[in-house]
C-alpha cells in the first residue's frame, strides 16, 4: 500500500496513523501479528498530483515492491481524490507509462463519486478515462453495491420461484427507495454547497438500487451480463419533460431542528455554504419506467439528510387483493401487502400480509415475517468497500458500474437539472430531524398513497 499525498509524511508516522485509523474502524478484532504484517507494507510518497515527477517517484516504488513483495507489477490506482483531478491524474498516469505493466501484471484504476456533474461532465470524464485505461481497467466504485443485502436483492429475485412471477406491473401496485441520513453537511459545506442531494445521490446510489429492483433476470452472473441489464433498466427511466419536472420532483432544505437529541443548525449556517444558498439536501421524486414489466408501476425514490432516521431500504408494494370476500371487515384493517429489504442499519428483509386474529369472528390483522442478517449468519459488520476492493483485485467487476450505466443515470437526471436551472425559487424547507419537507407527502398524497415512515 503506497500512498499518495502532498503532506512529507515519514513511512513510521504513515504506518502509525494507519494502525490507529484501524483500531478505531475495524468491524471485528485485530490481530496484532496480522496488522503489523500488513502495515509493514505500507509506506508513503508525497508529491502533487500535477508534477511529473510525483509519477517518477510512484514508478520506482512500484518496481520495489515488485521486488520486495513479489507482487508481480499487480498494481491497482485507488484516486480518493477530489473529483476535478480524477482525468489529469489518469492521464498522467499514462504519460508515465503506468497504465499497463511491460511485464504482464494488471493495472487497475478505481474511481470515487461523484463521477461527473452532469451528462456532458460524466461523459468527457469517461471519454478521459478510456483514452488511457480500457473499460476492463476501469472500476468505477459505489460502497452501496458491496451491502450484501443489495447483492442479495438479484438472490431472492432469480432463485426464488415465489417472488419472480410476481415481480411485475401485474401484482406490483409501486416501489418506494429510501436513502435518509441523520448526519448534516457538517464541514463539508464547500463541497455540498457545489453538488446537493440530487448529484450526490440520485444517479448512482438511488439509481443502482432501483436498477437491482427493476433489471431483467441476466444470462448469468458474469460482470458483463449483469451489467448490461443494470444498464437497460436504468436506460428505461422515463426522461422527465421540463414541465413535467415541477410536478415529479421536490427538492428541499432543512432548516434548524433536534437530530437524535442534538441541535443541528440550518443548513445555510454551515462552514462553506452560502448564506442564501438553494442547494438541495432533499430530493423525492416519482419516476416510471419505460418497458413491458414495469409500464404504469410508480418508482419513488427519496434521499436527503438531517433527517428523523439513518435508513436504507427498498420497499415493494404488492397490489390489494378484491374486498369482495371483507364486506364486513373495515378495508382500513386490511394491511398491505409489503416486501421490505433493508440495507441499512438493520440489514435483512421482511414480508407483510394478512392473517386472521384467533377469535370467533374474522378479524384481519397485518402480521410480518422477519429475516435479519445477524441471526441467521456469522457475518462481521461491512462497510461495502471490503467486498469491492477484494473484487477489484480479483478482476471482478460484476459490482462496479461501466461507462453506459453512468451516462443512463445521468441522462434521466439531467432533465431535472436543466428545469432546476431556469427555476431558483422551488425550494421546499424541512426541520432537522424530521420526515422531509411536506411537499414530498403530497407528491405521494395525490397518487392515493403515502411514503412509509422514516422513523
Amino acid at each position: 500500500m503506497i500512498g499518495i499525498s502532498r503532506a512529507e509524511t515519514p513511512d513510521e508516522v504513515f504506518r502509525r496513523e494507519i494502525g490507529a485509523d484501524l483500531r478505531e474502524f475495524a468491524t471485528g478484532p485485530v490481530a496484532p501479528t496480522v496488522a503489523n504484517r500488513l502495515l509493514a507494507r505500507f509506506s508513503h510518497l508525497h508529491g502533487d498530483f500535477d508534477e511529473e515527477a510525483t509519477y517518477e517517484r510512484l514508478a520506482n516504488a512500484l518496481t520495489r515492491a515488485a521486488r520486495d513483495f513479489g507482487t508481480g507489477g499487480n498494481c491497482v490506482f485507488y484516486l480518493a481524490t477530489p473529483p476535478g483531478v480524477f482525468a489529469p491524474i489518469a492521464r498522467r498516469l499514462g504519460e508515465a507509462g503506468l497504465a499497463n505493466d511491460p511485464d504482464g501484471g494488471f493495472r487497475r484504476i478505481v474511481v470515487e463519486k461523484p463521477f461527473g456533474t452532469d451528462l456532458a461532465s460524466a461523459r468527457a470524464l469517461n471519454r478521459e478515462l478510456l483514452s488511457v485505461f480500457a473499460e476492463d481497467q476501469i472500476y468505477r466504485i459505489d460502497h452501496y453495491l458491496g451491502k450484501e443485502t443489495v447483492q442479495n436483492i438479484m438472490v431472492l429475485r432469480f432463485a426464488n420461484g415465489l417472488f419472480e412471477p410476481l415481480w411485475n406491473r401485474n401484482q406490483i401496485d409501486h416501489v418506494q427507495i429510501t436513502v435518509a441520513e441523520t448526519v448534516s453537511v457538517e464541514n463539508r459545506g464547500k463541497f455540498y454547497d457545489r453538488t446537493g442531494a440530487l448529484r450526490d445521490m440520485v444517479p448512482n446510489h438511488l439509481f443502482q438500487l432501483l436498477a437491482m429492483t427493476a433489471m431483467e433476470p441476466p444470462t448469468c452472473f458474469e460482470a458483463d451480463a449483469v451489467r448490461s441489464e443494470k444498464a437497460k433498466a436504468i436506460d428505461a427511466v422515463h426522461r422527465l419533460r421540463r414541465d413535467e419536472v415541477a410536478s415529479h420532483v421536490v427538492r428541499g432544505q432543512y432548516r434548524a431542528g433536534i437530530v437524535e437529541q442534538r441541535h443541528v443548525p440550518a443548513y445555510r449556517e454551515a462552514p462553506g455554504v452560502a448564506p442564501d444558498s438553494m442547494t438541495e439536501t432533499f430530493v423525492a421524486m416519482r419516476l416510471f419506467i419505460d418497458n413491458w414489466r414495469w409500464a404504469g408501476v410508480p418508482f419513488y425514490l427519496r434521499t436527503g439528510k438531517a433527517l428523523a432516521a439513518r435508513k436504507t431500504e427498498i420497499a415493494i408494494r404488492f397490489k390489494s387483493a378484491p374486498f369482495a370476500l371483507f364486506r364486513d371487515t373495515p378495508v382500513d384493517r386490511l394491511a398491505q401487502n409489503l416486501l421490505v429489504l433493508r440495507i441499512q442499519p438493520d440489514e435483512g428483509a421482511s414480508l407483510q400480509f394478512n392473517a386472521k386474529v384467533p377469535g370467533p369472528t374474522i378479524r384481519t390483522d397485518g402480521v410480518r415475517m422477519e429475516f435479519r442478517y445477524r441471526d441467521h449468519f456469522d457475518a462481521a459488520p461491512s462497510t461495502g468497500y471490503e467486498t469491492l476492493i477484494y473484487d477489484c483485485m480479483l478482476g471482478d467487476a460484476t459490482l462496479f458500474q461501466r461507462a453506459d450505466n453512468i451516462e443512463a443515470g445521468w441522462r434521466a437526471v439531467q432533465p431535472i437539472l436543466d428545469a432546476w436551472r431556469d427555476a431558483s425559487d422551488d425550494l421546499d424547507w424541512y426541520e432537522a430531524g424530521s420526515e422531509g419537507p411536506e411537499a414530498a407527502q403530497r407528491l405521494l398524497a395525490k397518487d392515493g398513497r403515502a411514503w412509509r415512515k422514516i422513523a
